[in-house]
């Protein structure tokens, strides 16, 4: 009976509901995407280039001690670590959209907070959120310009990517002076947090959304490899100051490194992961252009180490007047890189890489001579050329690993490009903290025996030492209690003397090593295979 009455009454109706259009997707320019990526590769940059420089303004008004403050930068360069090569394979899956927006979102709240920080510890986690956001920045820029750019605009973006970092890098110490000067220490952080959000709307505006390449594989092996260098990283980072293998912590940092950096290895082998293929950067020409990248890093701390620690330690620059002495290299960058890409279009790339490390080079030889009466206007000339040489080397550098990376076939396999993409983001950021160990060892080690061999002539009873103490005590009798006053007064004045001459020393012989270094990379140069596309063939695609 129900089930016959089922049949006969026939069912309510149903209201008719208006069919909901589909939104449509937001309107993208990816030349805007372009802007955004440049703008958070230049915010990290300078984010990190800011805590440096700064670090001593910022121990002195949040009271931390010389040990807890050095550990900051440290912290946030290991965050970056651990997040600048894992987020490459990342971005196989998910895209630089669904990455960079709540990336940068993260990063703006934690540079605001970072002021407020309670105490120590509360500004290290947010120093570590801080560089995990921000470590996904860099790695997405070049990934995201040459896919979105024209062919033959590709050497433009790759010049406009070198003025933006090689800019900050070097501008970044006047960009501290002025915040302290003119406001507070508070700005080595808010700078990130009020500019991250135009980012945030170039990213928004200029990167569409993309759908999920497709199922999530497992990332603990890229999880334990990224935390591992991270943990490298950072004994690499301490470890001059902490006496190397002499501390406890160093070793510790170490083992879990390797430790981790083996099981990840492991892990590879039992479970590979599809976005990884290793066997395909076996290849003679990745390894040596890679290394272009140490010859840079190591070559470029002629401004970022050399000069600012030689005129803060002789001539106790402050930070705004290091700046000003640099902006030498900074501001030409802008107009000699646009010159270097018009060259490389009708230029080997590889030629103008080999111009520019010479050019460097020679003018690292140069500042070999210098002496403890050189001043910031000393190095006006030398940093000119130095302008050149690095225009010349990074964009050469670049420009060679994209071709190589169009040679080799490494766009034809999603793997293929994300391994070679995060082995060249590898070596920049860890290489690049290997060439800082070896420098800041290096001086260390130089003005030690330079101190030493000082010391052998500056003895008590040698008639050199004995002349400069009288004429240093006649000097200051006439402000001092007595001669004996006088006499202590000149013995503190000579030591120092000393000491700044052997400091003066070991940078020149930073310098030499730099040079000696850029010819050790040429000769390993001439191991190139030839390519077979230049940008010639590339300015007339679309």
């Amino acid at each position: 009976m129900i089930a016959a009455e089922a049949k006969t009454v026939p069912p309510p109706a149903q209201t008719a509901q208006p069919a909901q259009p589909a939104r449509p997707p937001i309107a993208t320019n990816p030349y805007i995407g372009i802007l955004g990526v440049f703008l958070g590769a230049g915010l990290a940059t300078l984010n990190a280039r800011l805590v440096s420089v700064g670090l001593p303004d910022l121990r002195g008004a949040t009271g931390f001690s010389f040990d807890e403050a050095s550990w900051i930068p440290t912290a946030l360069n290991m965050a970056t670590m651990f997040s600048g090569v894992f987020i490459v394979f990342v971005n196989v899956l998910l895209g630089p959209r669904r990455i960079l927006l709540p990336a940068a979102a993260i990063f703006t709240v934690a540079s605001a907070l970072l002021p407020f920080a309670s105490g120590y510890w509360a500004m290290l986690a947010l120093v570590v959120i801080a560089g995990i956001a921000s470590g996904t920045f860099y790695s997405l820029t070049m990934t995201f310009v040459l896919t979105a750019l024209p062919k033959r605009l590709i050497i433009f973006g790759i010049a406009a990517y070198a003025a933006d970092i090689v800019f900050i890098s070097n501008f970044a110490s006047a960009i501290e002076g002025w915040y302290i000067e003119h406001l507070s220490w508070h700005w080595i952080f808010w700078n990130a947090a009020l500019f991250t959000p135009l980012m945030m709307l170039c990213i928004y505006f200029g990167i569409p959304r993309r759908p999920v390449a497709g199922p999530s594989p497992s990332w603990h092996g890229f999880a334990y490899f990224s935390l591992g260098l991270s943990l490298l990283y950072g004994a690499m980072d301490q470890g001059e100051r902490l006496d190397w293998l002499n501390s406890g912590t160093i070793v510790a940092m170490f083992a879990a490194g390797i430790f981790l950096v083996l099981v990840a290895y492991v892990r590879r082998i039992f479970q590979p992961n599809p976005t990884l293929n290793l066997s395909f950067l076996n290849r003679r020409n990745i390894i040596i252009l890679a290394l272009s990248i140490f010859a840079f890093k190591f070559e470029h701390l002629a401004t970022v180490v050399l000069v600012p620690a030689f005129l803060g330690s002789i001539h106790q620059y402050r930070p705004l007047e290091t700046g000003h002495a640099l902006a030498w290299v900074a501001v030409p960058m802008f107009a000699v890189v646009w010159l270097v890409a018009i060259m490389i279009i009708h230029i080997n790339s590889r030629l103008i890489l080999t111009l520019g490390l010479t050019i460097a080079a020679v003018a690292c030889w140069f500042c070999a001579h210098l002496d403890t009466s050189w001043a910031g206007n000393s190095f006006e000339i030398v940093e000119l050329v130095l302008a050149a040489g690095f225009a010349c080397t990074y964009v050469g550098l670049v420009s060679s690993i994209v071709l190589e990376a169009l040679d080799s076939g490494a766009l034809a396999s999603v793997a293929n490009i994300a391994t070679f993409a995060a082995f060249m983001h590898f070596v920049r950021i860890f290489g690049g903290q290997i060439g800082v160990s070896v420098m800041t060892r290096f001086i260390s080690v130089r003005e030690q025996f330079h101190s030493n061999l000082l010391g052998l002539h500056v003895q008590v009873g040698n008639w050199l030492s004995d002349e400069r103490l009288r004429m240093l005590s006649a000097g200051l009798f006439s402000e001092s209690a007595g001669p004996e006053e006088a006499q202590q007064r000149a013995v503190g004045i000579l030591s120092q003397q000393v000491r700044a001459q052997a400091y003066t020393l070991a940078i020149a012989d930073a310098f030499t090593l730099i040079a000696w270094m850029v010819v050790g990379y040429l000769l390993l140069m001439l191991f190139l295979r030839p390519g077979k596309i230049n940008y010639s063939m590339l300015k007339n695609m679309q």
